[in-house]
């Protein structure tokens, strides 16, 4: 475990190196400092406080859609940009399996995503806090969570299906590509049956939120957790078999 760890700790360090690291969450501060001014000087009373800002924020009906994006962006290249600057042979010779290898790679993605819904959290809440106060009523803290849970596994979801993209092209332009459009190709809905078991109308769980009604009849929030594991499980199995059996000589 303390290998693994470290293999993660590594993967961290040499994202967090890159001149780019830092981008996504300055973009994330801008945006949410810019639009709680805009709120505040010309949407009147529709942002009653910190916490309904912060809420909306997060959603993915709001900012959480971008967050995907800004994840899906910044880890394609986590896999292919190792063949692409051929170091994925050094990474290989050091007595770490590639399964591991490649688990440590995709928990440092998912560590990168949660820490952009976290930032996203925090400076929507702070701006929030200095231009609309911070007086909340029952139920803020659980609207919060619920929007940014959704927004995490939302995600997970696309940045998953472009790691695996970066793993089977070994293209860091394909999987972005891949993962961009599947963002947006997720905000439409064939009213088919069959498209419910297609990952894009399930991929956002806070349809369910609210008393909300899915889309599609048939689909319950269970149902769209399920549809999720199944094409997580999937794209993660297509990534680790051609990962151990890729020849890299």
């Amino acid at each position: 475990m303390r290998s693994f760890n470290n293999l993660v700790l590594n993967e961290w360090l040499k994202m967090s190196k890159k001149r780019s690291f830092f981008i996504p969450y300055a973009i994330i501060a801008a945006v949410a400092a810019v639009l709680a001014w805009v709120l505040k000087r010309w949407a009147g009373d529709m942002v009653e406080s910190a916490f309904d800002y912060t809420a909306m924020m997060s959603s993915t009906s709001g900012f959480g859609q971008f967050t995907a994006m800004l994840a899906v962006i910044f880890t394609a290249g986590l896999v292919s940009g190792e063949h692409g600057h051929g170091t994925i042979k050094f990474l290989l010779i050091r007595g770490q399996s590639r399964g591991k290898v490649l688990a440590s790679k995709y928990v440092t993605a998912l560590l990168f995503a949660l820490t952009l819904i976290v930032w996203m959290n925090v400076v929507s809440f702070a701006s929030g806090a200095v231009l609309f106060g911070t007086e909340h009523s029952a139920g803020a803290w659980r609207d919060i969570l619920i929007a940014s849970g959704s927004s995490l596994v939302y995600s997970i979801v696309f940045m998953t299906l472009g790691f695996m993209m970066g793993v089977l092209t070994r293209s860091t332009g394909a999987a972005m590509g891949v993962g961009m459009a599947a963002i947006m190709l997720s905000g439409i809905t064939i009213p088919k049956n069959f498209y419910k078991y297609v990952l894009f109308p399930n991929a956002d769980l806070s349809i369910y939120s609210h008393g909300g009604h899915p889309p599609i009849e048939g689909m319950t929030l269970p149902f769209s957790i399920v549809i999720i594991a199944v094409y997580i499980v999937l794209f993660l199995g297509a990534s680790f078999v051609t990962f151990k059996k890729r020849d890299i000589a």
